[in-house]
């Protein structure tokens, strides 16, 4: 298994790469369609049915003796951000249909096994994540979709329709309520934690939900030389408090349920040198793996924000933007992951995902589990991306025992 992984995810990085040595394959962009066929053509090689549906999620079907009970399923995407790495997403793919590859030369398991590459799962091209998992599990706004536009003024509908898919057909992506038993998602560590840990694998507990917002700070926007210190209605200055209230609630919290905060962008109007900044908007989340004190948090923050702009003289509005829910993954899977990492004599341990994924919305439509890589230095989306040979072939190896065992069930 381990040389087919390694030799498919070279196959791809070759697609797309850039002058550093990085992915750049934007879902919908003609190298990302060049990566997807390729996919299909590989799921094909090993025996698999494949399907695409109508927004482009592609499936690989390995049938079961009974081809009518849900079937175990598993994947990820094939979408990169720009210059990205060669890892996020595409190894969860891969050894997806490494393991595929190694049932089909088996018996028959009672239930269907299916490799999925997800379409668009990256936010950069649409600020919109995990659409391919939203749509197929029925979560996506789809008239919110229909207005939905890239970075260059491109409409999803025409993008989809460049690649001969029709939006209007969109609904009929939305699988059938048990079309799965189960579903695990192998992905690399986004971040330094399995490092820190010394461990190979993780299993997943959790992932978080996050409360981000857009924060629209208004004072005056007044001669810089002309206007003294005391009265000044500052809101650089107000925005700069904002943001360091934010990391002070997520300080605080940081021991509970995963707790992280960011402050993610800024800006500033009118942004000249010699004036008081007038205006401020910062773009604001909180992160956790659990609703009541991701809310708790949240609102501690508000409060802090509302002293803030009192006592700065400015005005200050806060967007919701989005208000997601932490979804725990399911204890079945879990510990169908965690029996296999022993039976392997892997090291793991159990922890949250800070980041989203595509088993986030899966597991509204079937009990669904993750399984997370060890990458070096904690880097992700970066061209120097790296999870070792032996880590994959770990992985790879829990990911292959874990299908089996919940494909087996009658």
């Amino acid at each position: 298994m381990k040389d087919f992984i390694l030799e498919l995810l070279e196959e791809i990085s070759r697609i797309g790469r850039t002058p550093s040595g990085g992915s750049n394959r934007l879902g919908l962009s003609p190298d990302d369609q060049r990566v997807r066929a390729l996919f299909a053509e590989r799921m094909r090689q090993c025996g698999l049915e494949v399907s695409t549906d109508a927004f482009g999620n592609l499936s690989g079907r390995l049938p079961g003796l009974n081809p009518s009970a849900p079937a175990v399923a598993t994947g990820s995407h094939l979408d990169t951000v720009p210059n990205g790495g060669h890892y996020d997403g595409i190894l969860g793919c891969v050894a997806g249909l490494a393991a595929a590859r190694e049932l089909a030369r088996r018996p028959p398991l009672p239930r269907p096994v299916e490799v999925i590459a997800f379409q668009i799962e990256e936010s950069t091209r649409f600020s919109n994540s995990t659409l391919g998992s939203k749509i197929m599990t029925g979560k996506a706004d789809f008239e919110a979709l229909r207005g939905a536009k890239d970075f260059m003024g491109n409409s999803l509908p025409s993008l989809l329709a460049a690649i001969g898919l029709d939006f209007e057909k969109l609904p009929s992506a939305v699988r059938p309520p048990n079309t799965y038993g189960a579903f695990i998602e192998m992905h690399i560590d986004q971040g330094p934690v399995l490092e820190n840990a010394g461990v190979p694998l993780g299993v997943v507990t959790h992932i978080a939900g996050a409360i981000r917002a857009r924060i629209s700070l208004s004072g005056a926007a007044m001669h810089a030389g002309a206007t003294p210190m005391t009265g000044r209605r500052d809101a650089l200055l107000a925005a700069a408090e904002t943001a360091l209230a934010l990391n002070a609630v997520a300080v605080r919290y940081a021991g509970r349920h995963s707790m992280v905060g960011t402050t993610g962008n800024l800006r500033v109007s009118p942004g000249a040198i010699n004036v008081i900044p007038g205006a401020a908007e910062l773009f604001c989340e909180l992160r956790g793996t659990d609703l009541a004190t991701l809310r708790e948090a949240w609102a501690n923050f508000e409060t802090a924000l509302a002293g803030i702009a009192a006592a700065r003289g400015v005005e200050a509005s806060v967007n919701i933007t989005e208000n997601g829910v932490p979804v725990p993954m399911h204890a079945e899977v879990q510990e169908s992951l965690c029996r296999a990492c022993r039976a392997h004599d892997i090291p793991y341990i159990k922890m949250a995902s800070g980041a989203g994924h595509d088993a986030l919305n899966m597991a509204s439509i079937a009990p669904a589990g993750m399984l997370f890589v060890r990458v070096r230095n904690g880097l992700s989306h970066h061209p120097d991306e790296y999870a070792s040979p032996e880590d994959i072939a770990a992985g790879s190896a829990v990911l292959l025992d874990a299908l089996a065992e919940l494909a087996a069930r009658p």
